[in-house]
C-alpha cells in the first residue's frame, strides 16, 4: 500500500491552481473511454482526444467518460477548459494523496475519494484514488492506471440489467460509489483472514517475522480508517444536499451506501483493535518465553551452587585434610554431590518449578 503521507514538495511556492501532478506515474499513456447509453441505446468507444468524447456529454442520454492516466496535464486541462472546472478542483484531481471530500459548485459537483483491491499476483492491497466530475448527465472519472473495480458495474450497463439504464448520470454516480464500497468488504475479508492465521502463530510460534506482519497491517488499517471515514461524509452529503443534480429517488440509495460505509468503519475500528490486542498477544509471548529461560537458568544455576561449594572447599588443596587421604573420598564426595542434586530436582518438581 502507498505511503500516508505523499510528497508535496514540488508544488511550495507555486499559486493556487497551478497543475503539478504529485503521485506516481502509472500508465504510459493516458486512456480514454466512454459509456454512453440510455434505456434503448447502448455505445461504449475509445477515444483518442478528450474533444471526441465531451461532444457527447450534451446528448439527452447519460455519458460516462473514464480516464486512466493524470499525468498527461494537457488532458486535464482540456476538460476544465471545456466544462468550465474551477482550477482548484483540477489541481486536487492531480493531488494522488488527496483526502477524500465532495463540493458542490452548482453546475457539477466533485467528489475524490480512495480505491481498495487485492493484487492477486503479489497479495497485497492496491490503491488508488478515483476524481468523478458529476454532471447533469454525464459523469467523469479520473483514475491513475488501468484496472479498477467497476468491471461488474459496466457489465450491468451492457447487458441492461438492473435499473442504472432507466436512471440519470446521479445514479451512475451511486453506482460507482457502492462498487467502491462493496468492495471494502472483499479487501477487509482477506484482511481478516490474515488476522487469523496470526491468531494462531501467536498462540504456537510468534517470531520477529509474525510482529513485521502485524506492523504492516496495523499501517494498512490506519490508511483504510483514513480513507473510510471522510467516505461516510461525502455519501451524507449527496444524500442530504439540496443539488438540483441529485434526483430524491437516488437518495434512497445513497442513504444504503451510507449504511455500508458505517458497517466498513466499524469492521476497520474492530480489526484496529484486534491488532493492537495482537501486539499485546505477542510482547507477552515473548516475555512469557524469556522467563521460561530464565526459569530453566536459575534452576540450573541454582543446582550448581551447592555442588559449586563442595568443589571449591575440596579445591583449596590444604596440607591436612582427612578426606584427601581417604581411598573412597573421591567416590564418597561424587555421591553426595549427586544426592544433593537429585533432591533438589524432586523438590522442583513437588513445586511444579519444573
Amino acid at each position: 500500500m502507498s505511503r500516508l503521507v505523499r510528497k508535496i514538495s514540488r508544488k511550495a511556492g507555486l499559486p493556487p491552481g497551478t497543475l503539478v501532478h504529485i503521485g506516481e506515474e502509472k500508465i504510459e499513456r493516458t486512456r480514454m473511454t466512454v459509456l454512453h447509453y440510455d434505456a434503448l441505446h447502448f455505445r461504449e468507444t475509445e477515444v483518442e482526444t478528450i474533444e471526441e468524447c465531451l461532444s457527447l456529454k450534451d446528448e439527452p442520454t447519460v455519458t460516462w467518460i473514464n480516464v486512466d492516466g493524470l499525468h498527461q496535464l494537457g488532458v486535464l486541462e482540456s476538460v476544465g477548459d471545456r466544462l468550465g472546472l474551477h482550477p482548484l478542483v483540477l489541481e486536487d484531481i492531480l493531488n494522488t494523496g488527496q483526502r477524500p471530500k465532495m463540493e458542490d459548485f452548482g453546475g457539477y459537483i466533485y467528489i475524490v475519494f480512495k480505491m481498495f483491491y487485492s493484487n492477486e499476483m503479489n497479495d497485497e492491497i492496491v490503491e488508488e484514488q478515483i476524481s468523478l466530475i458529476l454532471g447533469p448527465a454525464f459523469v467523469i472519472s479520473f483514475q491513475e492506471r488501468r484496472g479498477d473495480v467497476f468491471d461488474a458495474l459496466r457489465e450491468r450497463i451492457r447487458s441492461d440489467r438492473g435499473r442504472i439504464r432507466k436512471m440519470g448520470a446521479d445514479y451512475l454516480t451511486y453506482a460507482l460509489l457502492d462498487s467502491v464500497v462493496d468492495n471494502y468488504f472483499v479487501v477487509l475479508e482477506k484482511l481478516g483472514e490474515k488476522m487469523e492465521f496470526l491468531e494462531e502463530e501467536l498462540v504456537t510460534h510468534p517470531t520477529t517475522e509474525t510482529l513485521q506482519v502485524i506492523h504492516n497491517l496495523k499501517r494498512e488499517m490506519a490508511f483504510l480508517r483514513k480513507s473510510v471515514w471522510p467516505l461516510r461524509e461525502i455519501v451524507s452529503g449527496l444524500e442530504r444536499g439540496e443539488s438540483a443534480l441529485i434526483q430524491e429517488s437516488t437518495g434512497l440509495y445513497l442513504r444504503d451506501v451510507y449504511d455500508h460505509t458505517i458497517q466498513v468503519i466499524d469492521t476497520v475500528e474492530t480489526f484496529r483493535d484486534m491488532l493492537s490486542g495482537m501486539l499485546d498477544i505477542y510482547l507477552s509471548s515473548v516475555s512469557n518465553r524469556m522467563n521460561e529461560v530464565m526459569k530453566v537458568l536459575t534452576i540450573i544455576a541454582t543446582i550448581f551452587i551447592p555442588l559449586t561449594l563442595i568443589v571449591g572447599i575440596y579445591g583449596m588443596n590444604f596440607q591436612h585434610m582427612p578426606e584427601l587421604g581417604w581411598r573412597w573420598g573421591y567416590p564418597l564426595v561424587w555421591l553426595v554431590m549427586l544426592t544433593i542434586g537429585g533432591l533438589m530436582l524432586v523438590y522442583f518438581k513437588r513445586k511444579r518449578w519444573l
